[in-house]
């Protein structure tokens, strides 16, 4: 009894001991480590794109010439956008301007940060809008389908997702076009747009968003009903259902949560896709985002605008990607 009590005396002289920092530093270094390897990788994409777009034929200069420009009217132009030095030193000088925000001047003279100022919005909402309804609809549907595993809801349910998963935006997009456009006259097929370049209307929303939508529904409605049936095998949600726990308990408390940091991780991957599949949605419909913008800039052999576009989609693909690593970690108890 003696060594208890003395201990609880030098406690109360000694005051409350501090507490341990580990868990809150190893988490601030792990948050530290992630973003580290996501600049890593945006960087290295960048300079991809850059080498990529110095190999195809031809070159800015000849790309944006006017008719009846002479030869030395290009050999000037070629040393004013400065293509007559090494590729990584242009590459190098592009780099060090993006923390102060500057992304260069495009081959046309524009400052890039102005082109991309106006469509970008546009791009992120009709992104922002299909991700909502692919992550509302997918959990919906997946849950549905594993109430009742092995049932003609599942089956009914898994069969689509894994029949339109397959389909691609453009076929999506033109069918939509015939359905709701041509045919029913119920929504628009083009989008018109505003003093501001903004739609001018948000019935103009609804197609291009159901068509990038779609195909991710398929996708992430077999990533939730898959994490659902593993997490039923848990011990922990087998212990609740033979403790006699309601169904909706089970499913919301055991259930659910586990298959959280599967369905975060499917969820993400999407949003490169939503962005990727983007570009040709956006052209289907007129759309006034950075589709045009890109179609644009390829077909001017624009490098440094070419990579501004990839480097403000590549930084919204890495928060998304760096929230869900936070949300799986904080799903799993810091487990992974």
């Amino acid at each position: 009894m003696a060594g208890p009590l003395s201990g609880t005396v030098s406690e109360r002289v000694a005051g409350p001991r501090p507490r341990p920092a580990g868990p809150a530093l190893s988490g601030t270094l792990r948050l530290a480590g992630l973003l580290a390897r996501r600049a890593l990788l945006l960087a290295v994409l960048l300079v991809t794109v850059f080498v990529a777009v110095e190999l195809l034929p031809g070159d800015a200069a000849n790309a944006t010439s006017e008719r009846g420009e002479s030869a030395a009217d290009l050999a000037r132009r070629r040393e004013l956008l400065g293509l007559d030095r090494p590729v990584l030193t242009r590459f190098w000088e592009w780099m060090t301007g993006l923390p102060t925000g500057d992304f260069g001047t495009s081959a046309r003279g524009e400052p890039i940060a102005d082109i991309l100022s106006k469509p970008l919005p546009n791009t992120l909402l009709l992104g922002g809008l299909a991700l909502l309804v692919t992550l509302a609809v997918s959990i919906a549907l997946g849950c549905w389908a594993a109430l009742k595993p092995g049932g003609a809801t599942d089956r009914a349910v898994s069969a689509t997702a894994t029949g339109i998963l397959a389909l691609p935006e453009f076929v999506v997009a033109v069918a939509l076009v015939l359905v709701f456009a041509l045919w029913t006259d119920l929504l628009p097929a083009v989008t018109l747009t505003d003093a501001d370049g903004s739609p001018a209307s948000w019935r103009m929303l609804i197609l291009p968003v159901l068509a990038l939508a779609i195909p991710q529904i398929g996708w992430n409605v077999r990533i939730v009903r898959a994490a659902l049936a593993d997490e039923a095998k848990a011990p922990h949600v087998e212990s609740a259902v033979i403790d006699g726990l309601p169904r909706h308990r089970v499913f919301t408390h055991h259930l659910l949560p586990g298959a959280l940091p599967t369905i975060a991780a499917g969820i993400a991957t999407s949003t490169g896709m939503l962005l990727g599949g983007a570009v040709v949605v956006e052209t289907i419909f007129n759309y006034p985002g950075i589709g045009s913008v890109l179609a644009g800039a390829v077909t001017d052999r624009d490098g440094p605008l070419v990579a501004g576009v990839v480097a403000v989609t590549g930084a919204v693909i890495t928060g998304v990607l760096l929230l869900a690593d936070l949300v799986r970690s904080w799903a799993s108890g810091g487990r992974t």
